[in-house]
């Protein structure tokens, strides 16, 4: 497997670097190389940021942000229309969105022709699920999904002992169903 880049647009808040991290952590339990990393400066609660993560069954000797992604991750449906989302992505590369919105409309929107688009209403399930707009456990249940190099039951595993040993064991169960529920829930055009 080549490497796999993926970019992530989030803002300040939502989970972003977090899902990112617990990803390439995930990625360590399948005996993958990985990267994950944020750029951000000062930037408060709900401002604009983006991390990132590397994926590969090599080493990987690139440390810089990641200008040319496989896939991108829309955290914030909000920043569709306030940041280039879409700059510098593969020709035949992904998308995934937190919406709810129409596939074919966001292709159309935002001139995606060519290029898988995912969505899952991430932040509902949050809401449904943890009781909160947290769209960070969610959104990662679908790429997950979407990458195929995690089988589902090692990944909820992983997030169960994880989130066990940070919340409590009622929380940690919700963010867990949160993720599965996403990952089957994803959709694609």
């Amino acid at each position: 497997m080549a490497i796999v880049e993926i970019r992530w647009h989030a803002r300040g808040g939502q989970g972003a670097v977090t899902a990112a991290k617990l990803l390439a952590e995930m990625a360590l339990q399948q005996d993958l190389y990985f990267q994950a990393f944020p750029e951000y400066g000062p930037e408060r609660m709900g401002a604009p940021i983006q991390c990132f993560n590397r994926l590969s069954t090599e080493p990987i000797n690139i440390y810089c942000s990641v200008d040319n992604p496989h896939l991108v991750v829309v955290v914030d449906p909000s920043l569709l229309g306030a940041v280039d989302f879409a700059a510098g992505l593969v020709p035949d590369g992904s998308v995934l969105v937190n919406t709810g919105e129409d596939l074919g409309h966001l292709q159309q929107r935002f001139d995606l022709a060519g290029r898988k688009v995912y969505a899952v209403n991430a932040s509902g399930i949050s809401l449904e699920t943890v009781g909160r707009a947290m769209p960070n456990t969610p959104i990662l249940g679908a790429l997950v999904k979407i990458l195929g190099l995690i089988p589902l039951e090692k990944a909820a595993a992983y997030l169960h002992d994880y989130f066990n040993e940070h919340f409590n064991a009622d929380l940690a169960a919700k963010n867990v169903q949160a993720f599965e529920r996403a990952y089957g829930e994803v959709r694609s055009a």
